[in-house]
């Protein structure tokens, strides 16, 4: 019995020692019967280029990171593993470093360049945008670079911030602001368009000792500094619930117009000031005779002026009272 046992294990062992020794050999032929390829010279190399070559050969590639280099340009190879002439199986991975360029880099200039612009010179050199300031500077442009941290030429590292200084465009003129009260809505709003300045908020309010639709108050005050563009906010002497400046029909928010008799054309336009901004409603040429219709939106306090060419015929003022 033991005998039989043992003749067994026997046959067991053999038969596994036969079995590991012919997948030994299977494996070690086609092990062997894979093609290997010779790693070329990769340093120096263009990265797009380096792609493409190991791509034909088979091969996979692998970006191990990228340094600076005063030798290889950047974005070329700066190292290889597995160095060039080993063998190298089909299917293997090679190892490269990218070179980041010289860690120095030229100074562009900047100045006069619009801000986008000199971002993106400061971005292509490796350099990236500081502090930016402002200042009013009648020589260069609105947006654009007037003065920048490290002088054009001069040598500074890459990764270096670079502050620069926007220019605001010529220095507004600042004057005294002028007095509004006591005129009426149309010869305030002419000397507000005279002075540069913009129309802002039109508000009503009622007086008894003072003539009613003048002007009883103003932002900013009169005699106050201000700058061309500023915005002037107004304040009217009318009693509440009167519809509108000057007649009745804008009891039913419709805005009318004729143009005169004539032969020729005339350039319209009407805006409409309401909640401090002021927008056209209505900017075409009519014919004499003509009549415009216009429908009011129903707001508090909207005012609405009406300009034959560039001239300020017409003023009136709506609520929703």
């Amino acid at each position: 019995m033991i005998k039989q046992i043992l003749k067994i294990a026997a046959f067991v062992i053999v038969f596994f020692l036969i079995a590991g020794g012919a997948a030994f050999l299977t494996l070690t032929l086609i092990t062997k019967s894979q093609e290997t390829v010779i790693i070329p010279k990769l340093v120096g190399k263009d990265v797009v280029y380096t792609l493409e070559i190991l791509s034909d050969l088979g091969l996979n590639t692998k970006v191990t990171g990228s340094e600076y280099s005063r030798n290889i340009a950047k974005n070329f190879v700066l190292s290889q593993e597995p160095v060039p002439g080993e063998q190298l199986k089909k299917g293997r991975t090679v190892k490269i470093i990218i070179s980041k360029g010289t860690k120095s880099v030229t100074m562009p200039k900047l100045t006069g360049m619009p801000l986008q612009q000199a971002r993106i010179i400061l971005e292509e050199n490796g350099l990236n945008q500081g502090n930016l300031s402002k200042m009013y500077c009648s020589d260069i442009r609105k947006n654009s670079i007037a003065a920048q941290s490290l002088p054009p030429g001069s040598v500074t590292d890459r990764g270096a911030d670079i502050d620069l200084l926007i220019s605001l465009g010529t220095r507004p003129v600042a004057y005294k602001m002028i007095d509004l009260n006591g005129l009426s809505m149309d010869d305030a709003i002419l000397l507000i368009e005279r002075n540069s300045l913009l129309l802002g908020e039109i508000k009503s309010s009622f007086k008894i000792d003072k003539p009613e639709n003048v002007i009883i108050s103003q932002e900013p005050a009169a005699g106050e500094r201000v700058f061309e563009a500023n915005i002037i906010n107004l304040v009217i002497n009318r009693k509440s619930g009167e519809k509108r400046y000057g007649s009745d029909r804008a009891k039913n928010r419709l805005f009318t117009y004729r143009v005169d008799a004539g032969f020729l054309k005339k350039r319209i336009r009407v805006s409409l000031n309401s909640f401090g901004f002021t927008n056209d409603i209505f900017n075409n040429f009519m014919k004499p005779g003509e009549e415009l219709w216009l429908i009011i939106p129903s707001i508090d306090d909207a005012t609405v002026f009406l300009y034959e060419g560039d001239e300020l015929v017409r003023t009136e003022i709506f609520d929703s009272k």
